[in-house]
């Protein structure tokens, strides 16, 4: 497992403490009428003679995808540091090998294998080890660090290999198993169920990743990274890929990338070795029940409003979509949320047509786009100038760096300690002009932005302030 930023060694601890205190009595109320028992519903029958039969054994599910599930063992070469007064001197540090263990599963009998990028990544060589004891030497096809998916490759023939499942028909409650090789000790199998699905917990956030993870208390530990999340028939559901833990052991929170999405990524880099994404080229906030109280619709309306459309000749544009419409879906996919919106566009492939479902002054509507292609112009967040990491305004944003509604442009999320930039900015300082330009997405405030001198409008706890600053 990723001992920092993938396995997140969160020590979350939340204590609840009960307190009695010696009060003095006070007057003597009249006594409250008895309350009406609530209506229950009992199902007094045991788990036997309930709809789903009684199993004593998964083994004959498991027997035919376990020889799938294998080991694979990385290693980088790594020099260590000297001061710098040393290297002036021509000292170099030692040259020492890093090895690593994790897990994958073989998807094709030709040899094609799915892990974690955090299984492979930076290593120099790369072996894989079968269950009947075969070791191959495995080539690199491609890495998706935002996805943490990884493919690799061995030159075989009529290996072994997974069924995949439809993981968007997971349910809270489907049994599942996890395999893997667990520090080390061998191939094991071990039995959960579903604990939740499309989780965002941040452990991609650094990468600006996509996260709809599914959620399993069937125990992961380190080395179980890459192997397999399976259900109850056999079928691959998930990679296994991060735990949450005070201890950096099982604790019962593990994540799995659905299969779904592992594969379109897993397509996508054997194909062309990146990863293309769909780019609809909209701004947009979550639909609060306040907010959709002011645009005249039900409280209980999910969707996402869109609050800018960037660039003026994008994809949203073109589609006739505006300021103010809320996006409730997606082709046959309900949106609830900017993350959901977000993920469904970047699992969809550049020149793709979708049905933008809205609803515009209360009225639905259907609009058809075609996506763009993400590219590093048009994310919306990411650095604006050297060690100075910028995002469009958000209500999360807002209410963390206490930014008027009436506001609007890119703020400061990052300030990096050796920025050249420390004296101009300020964490929390929203960027609403570059050389008198208005900015509100990184693409147009980075074609606003000239060498040499520039001039920005700024507003920082509550005051609009015009900042010098020099470009080299």
């Amino acid at each position: 497992m990723k001992s920092k930023s993938v396995a997140l060694s969160l020590a979350l601890v939340s204590s609840l403490v009960g307190l009695s205190l010696g009060l003095p009595a006070a007057d003597k109320k009249p006594a409250m009428p008895p309350l009406k028992k609530p209506t229950l519903k009992v199902d007094a029958s045991p788990v036997s003679d309930a709809k789903s039969p009684v199993v004593t054994s998964y083994a004959d599910a498991l027997e035919a995808i376990r020889p799938a599930v294998i080991s694979v063992y990385s290693s980088k070469t790594v020099r260590e540091q000297v001061p710098e007064i040393f290297r002036q001197m021509g000292a170099k540090g030692r040259e020492q090998k890093q090895r690593g263990l994790g897990s994958g599963v073989i998807i094709s009998p030709d040899g094609y294998i799915i892990t974690n990028n955090h299984v492979v990544e930076e290593a120099d060589e790369l072996k894989v080890l079968l269950n009947d004891e075969r070791e191959f030497t495995a080539k690199l096809i491609g890495t998706d660090p935002k996805t943490d998916v990884a493919v690799i490759k061995i030159e075989a023939e009529n290996l072994p290999s997974v069924t995949l499942a439809d993981s968007a028909k997971l349910r809270v409650g489907d049994v599942v198993f996890a395999i893997g090789n667990p520090l080390g000790v061998g191939q094991t199998v071990t039995m959960g169920i579903v604990s939740a699905t499309g989780r965002k917990v941040g452990i991609l956030d650094e990468v600006q990743g996509y996260e709809d993870f599914i959620q399993t208390d069937a125990a992961i530990n380190q080395g179980n990274s890459g192997g397999a999340l399976i259900d109850a028939r056999g079928r691959l559901v998930g990679i296994n890929s991060a735990i949450l833990s005070n201890s950096s052991g099982n604790i019962g929170i593990g994540f799995a990338i659905p299969i779904n999405l592992a594969s379109s990524i897993m397509h996508s880099l054997i194909e062309t070795g990146t990863v293309a994404r769909g780019y609809l080229g909209v701004q947009t906030d979550v639909l609060t029940a306040d907010k959709a109280e002011e645009f005249g619709l039900p409280k209980d309306t999910k969707g996402v409003i869109i609050s800018n459309l960037n660039p003026a000749d994008g994809p949203a544009v073109k589609a006739g979509l505006k300021r103010d419409d809320v996006i409730v879906g997606i082709d046959d996919r309900k949106i609830a949320s900017v993350d959901e919106l977000r993920l469904y566009i970047g699992q969809t492939a550049p020149d793709t047509k979708v049905t933008v479902k809205i609803l515009r002054n209360g009225k639905p509507e259907t609009h058809e786009a075609t996506l763009g292609r993400v590219t590093e112009d048009n994310v919306a967040k990411g650095e604006l100038l050297p060690g100075v990491t910028v995002e469009p305004l958000s209500d999360e944003t807002r209410k963390q760096f206490h930014v008027d509604d009436r506001v609007q442009g890119l703020v400061v999320t990052e300030l990096a300690d050796d920025t050249p930039f420390q004296e101009s900015f300020r964490q929390g300082a929203v960027i609403e002009q570059i050389n008198r330009a208005p900015v509100t997405d990184l693409a147009t405030a980075k074609k606003a932005i000239r060498t040499g001198r520039n001039i920005a409008l700024v507003y920082y706890r509550g005051v609009y302030r015009y900042i010098i600053f020099q470009v080299r």
